[in-house]
C-alpha cells in the first residue's frame, strides 16, 4: 500500500465550467482507483483565494480530501504534511517547487501528467514505459548513461506502486 498526496487542481485543471462538479467527478475516480488499488491517497485543493478561514478535511469513502483555508495555498498545506507526517509519500504534483520540496525530503515525486496515465492505464505497462526517454539524458553524469539516477529510481518505484 502506498500514500499518495495529490496537488488537486494541479491534477484536475482549472479551466471547466462546473469546477465543482469536477471535483467531485475527480474525487470519485480517486475513490474508483483506491478501492483497486488500496492506497492511502490524501488529496489536497487550494482555497486560499475563495475559500473558508479553516481549514477543512473529510473522508469520502476511502480519499482524505483537504481543503486549504483562505489565505494559504495547497503547496503550502503539502508541504507541511510532509514534514509532520512520516509516510513513504508519493507527492502527485506537476508544481516543480512542490517536487523538488518532495525530493529534499526524500518522498517520490511523480507528474500530474505521469499520475493520470496511471489511472488510465490497465496496469499492464511498467514504469519504464511511462517515463519518457529525456527524463533519463538530461544531464551528463558519470557512470552507465542508460541507468537511471537515484531520483529516477525513486519514481521508477513510485509509478510501479501506482
Amino acid at each position: 500500500m502506498a500514500h499518495v498526496l495529490i496537488d488537486g487542481y494541479n491534477l484536475m485543471g482549472v479551466s471547466h465550467k462546473d469546477l465543482e462538479k469536477s471535483r467531485e467527478g475527480l474525487i470519485k475516480r480517486l475513490e474508483g482507483y483506491c478501492l483497486i488499488k488500496r492506497h492511502d491517497l490524501t488529496i489536497v485543493f487550494d482555497g486560499w483565494k475563495e475559500g473558508e478561514p479553516f481549514e477543512s478535511v473529510m473522508q469520502q469513502g476511502m480519499v482524505t480530501v483537504i481543503y486549504s483555508k483562505r489565505g494559504e495555498t495547497a503547496d503550502a498545506v503539502i508541504e507541511r504534511i510532509l514534514r509532520e507526517r512520516k509516510k513513504a509519500w508519493i507527492v502527485v504534483s506537476s508544481d516543480r517547487a512542490v517536487a523538488d520540496y518532495a525530493w529534499s525530503m526524500d518522498y517520490a515525486s511523480v507528474s500530474s501528467q505521469e499520475f493520470e496515465r496511471k489511472l488510465r492505464s490497465s496496469g499492464q505497462r511498467g514504469a519504464f514505459d511511462i517515463l519518457e526517454e529525456e527524463d533519463y539524458m538530461k544531464t551528463s553524469r558519470k557512470g552507465n548513461p542508460r541507468q537511471p539516477n537515484k531520483r529516477q529510481k525513486l519514481k521508477i518505484k513510485a509509478l510501479e506502486k501506482l
